[in-house]
């Protein structure tokens, strides 16, 4: 029997029970199209969080206040000692470090801002002339804050797109006076629109220079420092020398921790790509499942189709020859399964793009080559017993019996 009638001998068999190959299919699309969807939103997360975590800015270094122990916590926390704090002068002194280009200290908080008898509630940033130059953003209108000494400043602001949109409309923005708790700052600049990063809309938010925010909230803290190395090679350099000058700031203690982009990215692309395999191969078991069912539906056409199985062999088939058939028969549903799945999955994956537009919903390239050979191969692998049984078969009997 040859390859080509191997082909046409399984079409008709599959052509003439209709019922029992259309539920092969769906249990062989299923698996297939779990394995490409859930996959999708493991890559989609990973690739997400990526792209976020770029959009903060290129060889970028994260100074935060008190030491991360691999407990989760700082020692100081633990008996009750709250972190000592970074300060506008610690940010400063990290400019002695000759891998350091570029610093900008943060203070964060939230301010009622009005304009007339309009008002809404916003995150508002403290920070210095850098900021712009480190985050990589870009203006829409004006100038970003004035460089200069950070400890004595003017009264000046610059605000996001929506902020600008919601409480002035098509009219002048630029040169107008804006009310943060009880302070005034006129405009001089309005932030293009860059959206969200890392859950945080950077269209709301309304950026003052470091001395007024400090006393707009009455703080002398700093939230973080953004720190960005001359060049991706000196981030380890510029890590190394800020631990060291906060060091010998904080009289011989490492009480801040020191994080790198790179480090998170790697972090978090580590995590987020094992928890992609273990998804993807959670939903791989129900080809499995699959497997089991065309197993069964074959062990029972093995009963089913004696009479045909032995009128083969009753014209010289041989046994190597009626393996080859039921092999060909389960590798063409598991094709036509794979086909179908794939297809599903990637509606699926369209569907959940359209539902999350701003998340890189895609499906990894090991999953779409995965998912189709894992079904073949399980197809194979539980047709061996029926396969064998019906080359087994004695072609007197199985005429012989109704």
């Amino acid at each position: 029997m040859r390859f080509p009638d191997l082909l046409r001998f399984a079409w008709q068999v599959l052509g003439g029970n209709r019922a029992r190959t259309a539920l092969i299919l769906l249990a062989m699309g299923i698996g297939v199209a779990a394995v490409v969807a859930v996959s999708s939103i493991g890559e989609g997360a990973r690739l997400y969080v990526v792209n976020q975590f770029g959009s903060l800015g290129t060889n970028l270094i994260i100074v935060l206040p008190g030491r991360s122990e691999t407990a989760g916590a700082s020692p100081g926390v633990l008996l009750g000692k709250t972190p000592r704090d970074l300060t506008l002068d610690d940010a400063l002194s990290l400019k002695r470090s000759p891998s350091v280009l570029r610093i900008a200290p943060l203070i964060i908080g939230a301010g009622d801002v009005r304009v007339g008898n309009l008002s809404r509630e916003s995150p508002v940033l403290g920070t210095t002339a850098e900021f712009i130059q480190v985050r990589q953003m870009e203006m829409a209108q004006g100038l970003f804050l004035p460089p200069g000494d950070p400890h004595h400043s003017q009264p000046v602001c610059v605000i996001g797109a929506k902020v600008a949109s919601e409480l002035f409309g098509t009219r002048q923005i630029l040169g107008e006076w804006l009310r943060i708790g009880d302070r005034r700052f006129r405009i001089i600049g309005v932030l293009a629109r860059q959206g969200t990063s890392l859950g945080f809309n950077t269209d709301e938010i309304v950026v003052v220079p470091l001395s007024p925010a400090q006393a707009l909230f009455n703080t002398e803290a700093l939230f973080r420092i953004m720190v960005e190395a001359k060049s991706r090679e000196q981030i380890p350099l510029a890590k190394a020398d800020v631990e060291e000058i906060l060091r010998l700031r904080h009289e011989g203690e490492r009480d801040v921790t020191v994080i790198t982009q790179d480090a998170v990215l790697a972090t978090f692309d580590r995590i987020l790509r094992a928890l992609t395999l273990a998804v993807g191969g959670i939903a791989a078991i129900s080809l499995g499942v699959a497997g089991i069912l065309i197993m069964n539906v074959m062990l029972i056409a093995v009963t089913q189709r004696r009479r045909e199985i032995g009128l083969l062999k009753a014209i010289g088939a041989t046994g190597q020859q009626i393996r080859a058939a039921f092999f060909t028969e389960a590798a063409m549903l598991a094709l036509g399964g794979a086909a179908l799945g794939l297809a599903v999955g990637k509606l699926a994956q369209f569907a959940i793009g359209q539902a999350f537009p701003d998340i890189p919903f895609t499906a990894p390239w090991w999953a779409l080559l995965a998912a189709p050979l894992i079904a073949i191969v399980t197809s194979v692998l539980f047709t061996v017993v029926p396969a064998r049984r019906a080359a087994q078969l004695d072609p007197i009997q199985a005429l012989s019996k109704r």
